[in-house]
């Protein structure tokens, strides 16, 4: 890995991993499940399992690879015990920064493409897929620590 952009990249994924992973350790099914401030907002494991399989999504498309199969409205449907989400939580994160470690140089302007379950198709740039999703990421582990501190002082 000797793009500097890829480790910086590389650095910010497992950063964020260690964030959810600390947000879900210790917890219980309930906390993990509770959607705080009703049923419009999202629980821990919701918030753990979109952000990791959008960021899986984009880590694909950004170096280039086909994106893999993934069905985000059951992201948002997810419910998980700590022993589960923590195990998927090192399975998508493992398989994140191993395609960081293994990337070869990237044509950051180059343009990539998915096709949404809708059926439209989104184009987006390597270097827009790559900082999308580790700011995604990012943004989506701080609101899985915060609901953590919610659920955990309001019970």
């Amino acid at each position: 890995m000797s793009d500097p952009i890829i480790a910086a990249a590389r650095r910010s994924v497992a950063d964020s991993i260690e964030v959810l992973r600390a947000a879900v350790t210790g917890a219980d099914g309930a906390a993990l499940n509770r959607r705080p401030a009703g049923e419009e907002t999202n629980s821990i494991a919701v918030l753990a399992t979109h952000a990791l399989m959008s960021t899986r999504m984009h880590l694909h498309l950004a170096l280039g690879q086909a994106a893999p199969p993934r069905n985000r409205a059951a992201e948002f449907a997810a419910t998980a015990e700590a022993g589960p989400l923590l195990e998927m939580i090192d399975s998508i994160g493992a398989e994140c920064l191993e395609l960081l470690d293994n990337a070869a140089a990237a044509d950051w302007g180059a343009v990539r493409s998915f096709t949404r379950a809708d059926g439209t198709t989104t184009e987006m740039t390597a270097a827009w897929a790559l900082i999308h999703g580790i700011d995604h990421l990012r943004g989506h582990a701080d609101e899985a620590s915060l609901t953590r501190h919610l659920v955990t002082a309001t019970g």
